[in-house]
Order: C-alpha cells, then structure tokens, then sequence
C-alpha cells in the first residue's frame, strides 16, 4: 500500500503486509494479508478502506488466492492469507468468482451427462436425445437450409409443454430447442425451465442474431446447458448471413456473460465460397474459451456431398483443433469428407426424435414424414420397433445428432427389419414436408 493511500485511510491497521490491486476493466481486486493472522481491527480496517475508495465490498469464503502463484505477494513470517474481497466500483460479478461458478456448473452438467451414457448403456428402451421445434419461422433465409419457413406462429406454451411431458414420460435425456430460430419464441425461457424441471439437459441451437446480454442472462436463470450456433463464413453472402463479422460481438457477449456450455460449429461444404472461413471461426471460438466443432453440409436431401480437396484439407485442420466435448464424436464425417459412405445403425425413431412443430415424430429434420405418428400415441413399442428398423437413407447421411446418439449402440442389436413402406427417390429415402 503506497504512502498515498495511507493517507485517504489512516486508520488502517499498521500490520497490514500487502494490499495487491489489479485494475482490470473496471475492476479492484485486492488481497489483504495480515502479518500474525486475524486480530480485532481487521472489520475496521476494511470498512475504512472501503469507505476511503467509496468502494462496494463483496466477501467470499474462498481462502485460496485466484493469483497465479508466480504472481501471488509473498507475505511476512506466520502470516495468514484472508478470504479475499473484491472491492467493485461496477457491482460486476468477479471474473474469479464467474470462473468458479461455470466450472461448478460445468462440473455438474458432466455428471449428468455420464448419467444419461450409464442410463443408454443399461437399457434401449428410451430415447437419448430428442429436438422440439416450438418455432419454425426464422430471421434468416439461409440458401441450404430448408427447415425453416418465414410466416408460422410459435407453437403455445401449453403445447410445447406438454410436448416435454411426453418425451420425458419417455424417458428421454436430452431435449434441444432448434427451429426455425427458437429465440423467436416468447415463452423460449418458460419452455427451458420446464426442462430442466424434469431433470433433462436442456439444449439450444440457434443462429445468435438476437442475443443480447440481458437475454444471455436470462437464459442462464432458465437454467440453459448447452447452447450451439453455427457459423458459416467470415463475412455475410448469398449464402449464409450466419458470418463471424456479424456474430463476433455476439460470441464476445456469451464469453462475457454465458454460465452454460457454448459450442461454436463451423462448416465446410454445402456451397460455402472459401473453405479456409471455418479455421478463422474455429480458432476464435477457441480463443474465446467455447468448444469448436466443424460440420460438412449436407445437400438438400440430407445427404453426402463430398469435400473437394481444399475443403477435405480444412476439415482435417479443424477436427485437429477441436476441443473435447460430446459434440466431437463425429468420426463418421471422415469417410463423408472423402465421399465413402458409412456402414451403421442409425437408430433415429428410437435413440433420437425429431418433433416438428405439429407435434408429430420424425426421423430427423431431413425424414420429416416417416414415421409422423403424434408424440402423445408414441409408444415404447414404437421405440423397440425402430431402433432395429434399418434405415436406407443411412449410408450416406450427414446428419450428425443421429449419427452422434446411435454410437452408444453401435456394438449391439443388429437392424432385422427393412425400412418397408418408405418411399424411395432414386436409390434413397427422401421426404421433406
């Protein structure tokens, strides 16, 4: 403490060894240490000091410095580090404290999530991961895309609720909001909470135009887990507007703000002009502390559209980057990016429910159609029946959830029975509503 601090505070006690402050942005964070441990001034002292710089003190219980120890002050002979306090002009939320908070939630949401592999390997019987669309219509009009539309009401509260307490009567794990762009809807936080109320890991995809701060926050007291957006360039174009120039304050807001897991996935395929965009995305997604996954695009069925050489050479620096997360179980996009098909399981009808805003059951978000029967006549016996239906649009599907939640099954109960009754187009299944 420096002569002329003492003097806007001179009551301090005088075996005051160390005060450490760092500004940053907008931020005091001070360590106290007291040479010979706690005595009867110490409450005086920090009321004096918080007094003097008209600061608001914050305690936490904490007794181990956030300082790097190369950095820590070192302290005289049998002194005692305090539970440190923060002294905030701003009434920010210390970025030691946020640390703590996302890696106890972090920490949290990984325990459920081992739960939910445990629960998949004991019993089939239940779907792992189900999406819901409350909201079909969207900001954005993406080239590729064709789930979205630019006129529908969002589905009712009631409804959407509802819709959840089937999927979990089912036992369904995790439920993830997509659209059309699910922040679009009204009710988005109302639906969240009602997840995370029956204990599933509530999930979100969305293209970020409308994140906000506030309503960042908003979605972390909802009790968000994970959120992804997709990137698909650096700069907007006729293709895709979803561009890093436009989103990067987003991203900064959710690095800021964000208590839930945020994975950003960049893309190669599908029409998009420079491939080298994705290794821009991906390494600022990982500069900004987020997991980084890359997906190939599909065409506009669904299915493989192999990488030229540029775009394999990219994919292959990308999926070296990546951070570990769930979402990078994608080794079935090896063969795609090479254009060989994937011998698997596809397990969608059982594993993996996509429900469209009708409330009907489909395969996914590129089978809408099969097997449409409404969620609330969806029976285990229907989840029995199409997990061992073999699929004929699954060897060259891109379709990375399905592919991602039929690993856990990859090992057992071979597909006996043939997809019969679904129309064919050429040599696949294809049937967009």
């Amino acid at each position: 403490m420096n002569a002329i601090e003492r003097q806007k505070a001179p009551h301090l006690d005088p075996q005051l060894a160390n005060v450490l402050s760092l500004k940053r942005d907008g931020l005091l964070e001070a360590w106290i240490l007291l040479s010979g441990g706690p005595n009867s001034g110490i409450a005086r002292d920090y009321a004096a000091y918080r007094a003097a710089h008209h600061f608001e003190l914050r305690q936490f219980g904490a007794p181990k410095s956030p300082l790097k120890p190369e950095k820590r002050p070192i302290a005289p002979c049998n002194s005692e580090l305090l539970p440190f306090v923060w002294f905030n002009r701003n009434f920010r939320m210390p970025n030691g404290v946020k640390s703590l908070r996302r890696m106890r939630r972090a920490a949290h949401l990984r325990a459920r999530e081992l739960r939910m592999i445990f629960k998949g390997v004991v019993s089939t019987d239940h779907p792992i991961l189900a999406h819901i669309i409350p909201m079909r219509r969207c900001n954005l009009a993406c080239a590729y895309c064709n789930e979205y539309d630019d006129r529908s009401k969002p589905v009712p509260l009631e409804t959407v609720c509802q819709r959840i307490d089937l999927l979990v009567r089912l036992g369904t794990t995790i439920i993830t909001i997509s659209g059309g762009e699910p922040l679009l809807h009204p009710d988005l936080d109302q639906i969240i909470a009602h997840i995370r109320r029956h204990r599933a890991i509530a999930g979100m995809i969305t293209n970020g135009y409308l994140l906000t701060a506030e309503r960042i926050k908003r979605l972390n007291r909802a009790g968000l887990d994970h959120l992804q957006i997709s990137i698909d360039n650096v700069t907007p174009d006729d293709v895709s507007k979803k561009s890093l120039k436009v989103l990067d304050k987003k991203l900064q807001l959710l690095a800021e703000h964000a208590d839930f897991h945020v994975n950003i996935n960049s893309v190669v395929g599908g029409g998009i002009r420079n491939p080298q965009d994705a290794l821009v995305v991906g390494k600022r997604a990982v500069e900004l502390g987020f997991t980084s996954t890359v997906g190939i695009i599909h065409d506009g069925t669904g299915q493989l559209q192999p990488l030229s050489p540029t775009e394999r050479e990219v994919y292959g620096a990308m999926r070296a980057m990546g951070k570990s997360s769930y979402a990078q179980f994608n080794y079935f996009q090896d063969n795609i990016a090479h254009g060989r098909e994937n011998r698997w399981r596809c397990r969608a009808g059982a594993r993996y429910l996509y429900i469209c805003e009708d409330g009907l059951v489909h395969y996914c978000s590129q089978q809408r159609g099969y097997p449409a029967k409404p969620l609330a006549e969806y029976t285990v016996a229907d989840i029995r029946r199409e997990f061992l239906t073999e699929k004929s649009c699954a060897p060259r599907c891109t379709v990375a959830c399905v592919h991602q939640v039929s690993y856990l099954d990859f090992w057992r109960a071979p597909q006996t029975i043939d997809s019969a009754g679904m129309p064919e187009t050429g040599d696949r299944l294809v049937q967009i509503r």
